[in-house]
């Protein structure tokens, strides 16, 4: 029998709120995070449009030693997850005496690995990079300081997986979960928004060039879109076998119960619908339940004219007859890339426990393969019990998850 896996803890550090309660807010509003950061401008990029999030001040949280290993990433991430701990009801004391362990999602630490190039280039010396260089420069840098600061003694990694490393993290959280290898998993995703992690991504003319209305920018869906909004923060979700959940006297907040992947095996930067629909697929029959059973959809789509079609045609062929309700929250918060299969289960069960869809904003006008789908071009107040995430990354790999009300 393999164990169930219940979520006990959430929390966010994101473009629409440092928080739950202001991410619950922004959602219910249909609030967009997204600016323009006028450094790119001078840097060289074609489109300064990002998600604007905020730098968490860490000083007099952490220690010295602490904070000059952690890259702006994990910075975000801590932030997220001491808030998911404190939800959780978990303390650095419960960590010290038990088990947990972390899978996060992380793809890049550039502003480490640029800064540390330009001393060099400069300086000519190793020895001014400094102590905490290293840590700050590895793509694991998330875990390795987490696992750290928390104490943690379960499994430890990093998920590099493109736009679907966080939700890649969750699905091995719950398939380690689920196979009795760990009770307790944190698991999560990270982006760092600074001007040195998008500038190749700027390179491929793959962001919206709406500057005249930055809010109005990112329009998943949308017949008049032209290019996704980057952005970044950090997402963390508390994992746990469901009779130790119980057993500790945790709140359950819902349970995950599918987990679908698959690889498109073709173009490294094009979508793919039978791709999206395999892992679809796979994960509604790890689930036991067919595709009538699904509420909410919370898309993957970023607002690129090639992406948001391929995603819409899968959606229309798995779940066309039975029209669930579909929102992207890229349509407010950007992509935020490495982070966003995270976030979006973290947003998805804020609409589930408030019995609301948050608004698709910017959906005005449907293409020929949108106008098939359910999309909610504003908020509807509608009761959600089972609901279904689409991640998808270059290189056609492809995450999706299934989580249900307990």
């Amino acid at each position: 029998m393999k164990k169930r896996v219940v979520i006990t803890g959430l929390g966010i550090w994101s473009c629409i709120g440092k928080n739950m309660e202001e991410v619950t807010q922004s959602l219910y509003e249909g609030r967009s995070g997204i600016g323009i950061a006028s450094d790119r401008i001078e840097y060289g990029y074609q489109s300064p449009l990002t998600g604007i999030v905020a730098r968490p001040e860490l000083k007099g949280v952490l220690d010295r030693r602490l904070r000059i290993g952690m890259a702006e990433e994990g910075e975000y991430a801590y932030m997220a997850t001491m808030e998911a701990l404190k939800n959780a009801n978990i303390d650095l004391d419960y960590l010290e005496k038990n088990e947990m362990g972390i899978f996060y999602g992380n793809d890049s630490s550039a502003k480490a690995v640029i800064e540390a190039h330009e001393i060099m280039r400069v300086k000519r010396d190793t020895s001014l990079l400094g102590s905490g260089a290293i840590f700050q420069s590895m793509n694991s840098t998330v875990t390795m300081n987490l696992s750290t600061i928390l104490k943690l003694k379960g499994v430890n990694m990093t998920i590099s997986a493109a736009c679907a490393s966080g939700s890649h993290a969750i699905g091995l959280g719950y398939l380690f979960i689920q196979n009795g290898m760990q009770d307790l998993v944190l698991c999560g995703g990270a982006q760092e928004t600074n001007l040195c992690s998008m500038a190749s991504f700027d390179a491929l003319s793959a962001f919206s060039m709406r500057l005249d209305a930055p809010e109005k920018a990112s329009r998943p869906f949308d017949a008049a879109r032209d290019g996704l909004v980057p952005s970044g923060g950090a997402a963390s979700l508390i994992l746990e076998e469901y009779e130790h959940a119980v057993k500790r006297g945790a709140t359950i907040l819902a349970e995950i119960i599918g987990y679908g992947i698959s690889s498109n095996g073709a173009n490294i930067s094009q979508p793919s619908d039978s791709g999206s629909i395999i892992a679809i697929n796979r994960a509604l029959a790890d689930a036991k339940i067919s595709a009538k059973d699904i509420d909410y959809i919370n898309a993957h789509a970023t607002s690129t004219p090639q992406g948001d079609i391929y995603e819409a045609i899968a959606l229309d062929k798995v779940f066309g007859e039975h029209r669930p309700w579909v929102t992207s929250t890229k349509s407010m918060t950007g992509h935020e890339c490495w982070m966003a299969g995270a976030s979006e289960i973290l947003y998805s069960m804020i609409m589930m426990k408030n019995s609301f869809v948050a608004p698709n904003i910017n959906f005005e006008t449907p293409d020929e393969h949108s106008v098939k789908l359910n999309i909610a071009a504003n908020r509807v107040n509608h009761n959600i019990n089972t609901f279904l995430s689409n991640s998808f990354g270059f290189g056609g790999t492809n995450s999706v998850l299934i989580v249900r009300k307990i």
